[in-house]
C-alpha cells in the first residue's frame, strides 16, 4: 500500500497594503488683492442691477471677513465673472526680473470706523470701503508714491470722507445709488502736482471729497 499524501495547505495571500489616507490640501489664504478683486466684481454687479443693495452689502461684508480663497469664490459664483475660466498663465520669458507692482492699499470699515491721516504713504491705488461704518482719508500730509493715483471708494449704508490739499488736481468718476457721491473737482496750475481720481459708488450712503482750506503740498517730490 502506498502512503497517502497529506492534503496540500493553501498558501496565504500576501496582505494588501494599507490604504494611504487622503488628506485634503490646505486652504490657500486670501490676500488683500484677492479681496479687492472680488469687491470690484460685486460693485459692477450692483451697478448692472444683478445684485440689490442688501445683497451687495451682505457679500461685501463677507469679502472682508474671508480668510481663504475658498470663502471668496462662492460670493461671485452666480455672477458672470464667476463663470469665466481663469486664463492660462503665459510662459515666463527670459530676461531681467521686473519689479513686482504693489497691490492696492485697503482701508475697510465694516460696522466700525477707520481712518488714515498724518504722514502715510498713498500708493497707486487705494481702496476705501465703508459698510455700515465710516472711513476718513486725510491726504493733506500724505506721501504720494505716484503723481497719478486712484481712490476707489464704496459706501454701503456708510460714509467715506476724503480730505485733499488745495493745490492738487481732483477728478471723479463715481456714482450715487440712492446715496450721495460728491467730489469737488479741481485743476492745479502746477503740472507736477498729484492727480487724484476718486471713483466708486455710494449705496444708501455717502462719498465726499473736498479740499481743506490752508492745506497744500509744496511739490511731488516733497509730498
Amino acid at each position: 500500500m502506498t502512503a497517502e499524501k497529506p492534503p496540500a495547505v493553501p498558501l496565504a495571500k500576501p496582505a494588501a497594503p494599507a490604504p494611504v489616507p487622503h488628506t485634503a490640501p490646505d486652504p490657500v489664504r486670501a490676500s488683500d488683492a484677492d479681496r479687492d478683486r472680488i469687491a470690484d466684481i460685486l460693485r459692477e454687479a450692483l451697478a448692472e442691477g444683478r445684485l440689490d443693495a442688501e445683497e451687495h452689502a451682505e457679500r461685501i461684508e463677507s469679502v472682508y471677513r474671508a480668510k481663504t480663497l475658498g470663502e471668496l469664490e462662492p460670493l461671485i459664483r452666480d455672477l458672470p465673472a464667476g463663470q469665466r475660466p481663469a486664463a492660462p498663465a503665459a510662459p515666463p520669458r527670459p530676461g531681467p526680473v521686473a519689479p513686482v507692482p504693489q497691490g492696492p492699499r485697503s482701508v475697510v470699515a465694516v460696522f466700525s470706523s477707520a481712518n488714515r491721516h498724518g504722514r502715510w504713504r498713498l500708493g497707486l491705488r487705494t481702496v476705501a470701503s465703508a459698510v455700515f461704518g465710516s472711513v476718513e482719508l486725510d491726504l493733506t500730509e500724505a506721501i504720494f508714491d505716484q503723481q497719478y493715483v486712484t481712490i476707489d471708494a464704496t459706501a454701503v449704508f456708510g460714509s467715506v470722507e476724503i480730505k485733499v490739499p488745495e493745490n492738487v488736481t481732483v477728478r471723479t468718476g463715481g456714482t450715487g445709488v440712492l446715496g450721495s457721491f460728491e467730489v469737488v473737482e479741481m485743476v492745479s496750475g502746477d503740472p507736477s502736482a498729484p492727480v487724484i481720481m476718486v471713483k466708486g459708488a455710494a449705496v444708501f450712503g455717502s462719498v465726499e471729497a473736498r479740499p481743506v482750506p490752508g492745506k497744500s503740498i509744496r511739490n511731488l517730490r516733497n509730498a
